[in-house]
C-alpha cells in the first residue's frame, strides 16, 4: 500500500480552501484567528463608543494624527517591502530577498519606536490605561497590535535566517496580517469621529 499522507494532493484535501494560499495552512489559521480577536476588539471599541460618545470624541482628539498616519505609511511601506522579498524569492535571489526582509523589519521597528514616542508622550500628560474607557481600549488595541509587530519582526528574522520561497510567503502573510489589522485600527481609533 502507498502512503499519498504526503502527496500534494491529499495536502489539498486536508486543507480545502487553505490549501490554495500562499504559505503554510497553519499560519492561515493563526491569522484567521487574529483577525477575529481584534474583530471582537473593534466591535467593543464600537459598542463602547456608542455608549459614551463624548469621552471617546475627546479621547481621539488627545490622540496625534501625525504619529498615527506616520505609523500608517511605515507600515504599509514595510508590507511593500515584504511582498518585493518574497518576489525575489521567487526570481531565486535570496540575497536580495534577505535584504528587502531586512528593510521591512527596519520599518517595523521603526513603527514600534513612533508608537514609544506616542505612549510616552501620554504619560507625560498624566494619560494611562486607567484614565477612562477610551484610553483603556486605545492601550489594550494598539499595545495588543504592537506585540504583533514584535512577533512579526521574530518571524521576519526566522524567515531571513531560513530563506524559502514558503517560508517567505509565510512570514510575508503574517506581516501583511499585522498591516490589515493597523489599516482597520487607525481609522477607527484615530479617525472616526
Amino acid at each position: 500500500m502507498t502512503d499519498t499522507s504526503s502527496s500534494p494532493d491529499a495536502a489539498a484535501q486536508e486543507w480545502g480552501a487553505l490549501s490554495n494560499l500562499p504559505g503554510n495552512p497553519i499560519m492561515w489559521v493563526l491569522i484567521i484567528s487574529e483577525l477575529l480577536v481584534f474583530g471582537a476588539f473593534f466591535l467593543g471599541f464600537g459598542a463602547a463608543r456608542i455608549l459614551d460618545v463624548e469621552m471617546f470624541r475627546a479621547g481621539q482628539a488627545m490622540l496625534d494624527l501625525r504619529l498615527g498616519g506616520l505609523n500608517t505609511l511605515i507600515l504599509v511601506t514595510s508590507g511593500w517591502l515584504a511582498a518585493k522579498a518574497v518576489q525575489a524569492g521567487h526570481a531565486g535571489q535570496g540575497a536580495v530577498s534577505r535584504r528587502w526582509l531586512l528593510a521591512a523589519g527596519v520599518l517595523g521597528f521603526a513603527f514600534l519606536a513612533v508608537k514609544g514616542v506616542e505612549y510616552a508622550d501620554k504619560a507625560a500628560h498624566g494619560i494611562d490605561i486607567e484614565t477612562n474607557t477610551f484610553f483603556t481600549l486605545f492601550y489594550l488595541m494598539t499595545g495588543f497590535h504592537a506585540l504583533h509587530v514584535v512577533m512579526g519582526l521574530v518571524v521576519l528574522a526566522i524567515v531571513g535566517w531560513r530563506n524559502s520561497v514558503d517560508n517567505l510567503e509565510t512570514g510575508a502573510a503574517f506581516w501583511h496580517m499585522v498591516d490589515l489589522i493597523w489599516l482597520i485600527l487607525f481609522p477607527i481609533v484615530y479617525l472616526v469621529r
